[in-house]
This record gives structure tokens, sequence and C-alpha cells, in this order.
């Protein structure tokens, strides 16, 4: 879908530096991608986005075990205002006119502070409008999008529209399977960390829902909160999905071992009923952006596969047990 302004315009376009991966979706799902000329380290899609210059950078080691991840973002935020930095000559370098970035969770991308710090010395210079993106549920990211589309001036609503209809259309597919085949839905456990556990929150809960399922953990709109083995056991949930957040499905399939060599793993009905999933979370369920209707749609296949068919298998999510 492309809703920016006909060629004429094009010498007007503005110079758009995108630091968080949702909001690159975003401007690429209204078809400004040509407007974009700077990105995250992290921003991947549309593939075209990646001859960018890259104006973020981690400040620690990102590769290694989940467990060491975690230990080194955990003692960088006693002392940062995130665990990324923004790569400040590359973004002069850009000259953006807008800055799109985020205030939600200092692990995901780089924070508005970092930005709001980058900026400071040369904003009476280029005074680049920064839009702060900072979404918690569904609703909130079709707001972002409007957000978005206002501030660089063309009209977000075909592109809410058409998200929407996805979403009522997932749902009464999931909701006519469910019907016809008297199925109770399952409960659900999602995994966002392997190493420590913890429970997806914000959207997810929504997502699961939409999807005709019922989420063992995580509340709507709220974060992600860490949990125990004793929580999942007590829960026992019929379905587990794994969604570890910045990690493909390779890289999720290879830190499995805290889960599967856990005493207790076999111990649990969705393990025993062979109902348990991996998925590309970086891609789809850590970015509030459009590709959240894809995830709905991944949620629904794995929940109804004998019903709901969208394409996802093997690319999106996989089955592990």
């Amino acid at each position: 879908m492309n809703v920016a302004p006909k060629s004429g315009d094009r010498h007007q376009s503005p110079s758009i530096v995108s630091l968080i991966p949702s909001a690159t979706e975003i401007v690429a799902a209204l078809g400004l991608t040509d407007w974009l000329t700077g990105r995250s380290h992290e921003c991947d899609f549309p593939p075209s986005v990646r001859s960018l210059p890259v104006c973020t950078q981690p400040k620690f080691n990102p590769e290694g075990t989940s467990a060491e991840i975690h230990d080194r973002v955990s003692q960088l935020l006693q002392s940062a205002l995130s665990v990324y930095r923004v790569e400040t000559e590359t973004l002069q370098q850009v000259k953006p006119t807008h800055i799109l970035t985020q205030a939600q969770c200092e692990v995901c991308a780089v924070s508005l502070g970092e930005v709001e710090q980058a900026v400071a010395d040369w904003v009476q210079i280029s005074n680049p409008q920064v839009i702060s993106l900072q979404p918690s549920t569904l609703d909130d990211v079709w707001r972002d999008i409007h957000r978005v589309a206002e501030s660089l001036g063309v009209d977000g609503t075909p592109l809410v529209v058409m998200l929407k209809h996805r979403v009522s259309d997932c749902m009464a597919t999931v909701q006519h399977h469910l019907q016809s085949h008297a199925i109770a839905p399952p409960t659900v456990a999602c995994i966002e960390w392997i190493d420590p556990l913890m429970a997806a929150g914000n959207w997810i809960p929504e997502l699961v829902r939409m999807a005709g399922a019922t989420p063992c953990f995580g509340q709507v709109g709220k974060h992600s909160d860490w949990m125990t083995w004793s929580d999942l056991q007590q829960a026992d949930p019929d379905i587990i999905v794994i969604m570890p957040c910045g990690y493909d499905l390779e890289k999720t399939r290879a830190e499995l071992s805290p889960l599967t060599e856990h005493p207790e793993w076999r111990s649990l009905q969705a393990v025993q009923q062979q109902r348990v999933y991996i998925t590309d979370g970086n891609q789809y369920f850590n970015r509030p952006g459009p590709r959240l209707v894809d995830s709905l749609e991944l949620l629904a296949e794995m929940f109804y596969p004998q019903g709901v068919s969208f394409g996802y298998e093997g690319s999106g999510w996989e089955q592990i047990a």
C-alpha cells in the first residue's frame, strides 16, 4: 500500500531516521520507504532498508546464551539510560527531518533519553522532529501508525483499516473453527525469555485471546513479567509458545536447553501432548508494528493447525514437541 504524495512532490520529501524496527516497518507499510535515510542496527525489514546507514549500536556483546545476555543487560542498566548507543556522527551526516524512536523499553531499542542527548548539540541547526512511540496494545499500534503518518503528511487510515480487516477475518476464521468443532479454547503460555523465564506481556495476551485461546500469563498493556518454573508447572498450559525477544527460529532452537533439559519439562501437559512451538519472535511478536497482524495469524495457525492456515509454518514457527 502506497499512500505517499505523488512523485511531483518528492523534492519536499522528509528525511526519516528510524531507530526502532517497528517504526521502520510502519514507514514502509505507509509506502514511504524511499524517505528513510537511516536506521537502527536491528532494522532489517523490508530487506531494502539494510543498505541504509546504521545509526545505533549495542553497548554490550549480543552473542552468548540467554543467561549471559540477561546478565550483561542487567549490569548495563544499573548505570545507563539504555543498552544501546546512538551513532551521533552518522545521525548528523544523514540530516534527518524526522527521528522515530521509542520510550517503552530500554532493552528493546535505543531510549528516548539517548536520542535527546545525541541531538542536543545540533538540534538548533537541524531541528529534527523526534517522534517517540510507546505502544502496549494493538490499539496503541493503530494510534502510532496514525501519528507517524500525520507527522509525515500522509493518511494512515487506509493502512489501519486494511490491518483491522485482517484481524477481523482471522478472528472470524478461528471462531468458525471453534464452533463447528465444539472445541474449548486451549490455555497458552507465551515465553518471551528462556533463562531466566519471562512471560510475554503487553500485546501478546491480547493476541492470544484474539486467536481463540486463554493466556496463562501476562496482562494486556502491562510489561512482561519474570516467572518461575513453579509458575509454569502450576499453570500447566495446553500449549507453550516460545518467542524470545530478538531471536529468530535458528537462535531460539539453539537456546532451548534450559527448558528442554529442566527436570520438570517432561511433566508439562503441553510437552506430553506435543503442543510446544518455537517462533521467530524477532520478526513478529517482539515488534509492535503492522506485522503484529501476522503474529495473530501465526498464533491461530499454531493453536488450530487442522482448521487455520496462513502459510507461516516453517518460516515463522515450528513445532518442537
